[in-house]
């Protein structure tokens, strides 16, 4: 098994594999919940959606990274400035400074692929992207599940776990829930490039 990262840049019909619905018709969340404010989250409708993602994909910096499992596209993160997205100005996940971090917020795995550590690549990879960008710091808002399954519809927040395995340290606490558990604030400094 080879597992390769790759920035969405330019690769909308794999994001489109990973977050399209089968009908191009539906309004399914396509990664933007998070990354929009409500109020255009909301006129998003139907192919609109797409098409809001595909212009994110055609610019310099991609809205995410993308795993291929032996060249197959098998798993989307999302990773983004914070400032960029609707957590700069949330009243439930707090600002612990104000470190110019990036955030990731959606780890999505394929099914057919799980099992195979594919979530831990696409947090890697973001880290890198986000690393590759300038960022200082990246951010996480994963479920705190203490070891309990967490529901797959709502598995895509992370889990503590999994961010600790990849270096990040609790930063906070918050006021938000995801699938019943509590979402934590995991941090990871990234130290500066000196090449």
């Amino acid at each position: 098994m080879t597992i390769e990262i790759a920035p969405a840049t330019d690769r909308f019909d794999d994001v489109a594999v990973m977050l399209g619905p089968k009908n191009p018709e539906s309004s399914v969340c396509w990664c933007l919940s998070h990354r929009l404010d409500s109020k255009t989250n909301r006129q998003l409708v139907g192919p609109a959606r797409g098409k809001y993602v595909k212009t994110l994909c055609g610019r310099d910096r991609g809205p995410g990274v993308l795993a291929y499992d032996d060249g197959e596209v098998a798993g989307w993160a999302a990773v983004a400035p914070r400032s960029e997205l609707p957590f700069a100005r949330s009243r439930k996940i707090p600002h612990v400074d104000d470190l110019p971090v990036w955030s990731v917020w959606c780890i999505r795995v394929r099914p057919g692929h799980r099992g195979k550590g594919i979530s831990h690549h696409l947090l890697a990879g973001a880290v890198a992207y986000a690393r590759s960008n300038g960022a200082p710091a990246v951010e996480g808002y994963p479920v705190d599940n203490q070891g309990e399954k967490v529901d797959q519809t709502m598995a895509y927040v992370g889990t503590r776990g999994l961010f600790e395995r990849a270096g990040f340290a609790k930063a906070a606490d918050t006021q938000s829930v995801s699938g019943g558990f509590p979402r934590v604030l995991m941090r990871l400094h990234l130290p500066a490039d000196t090449s």
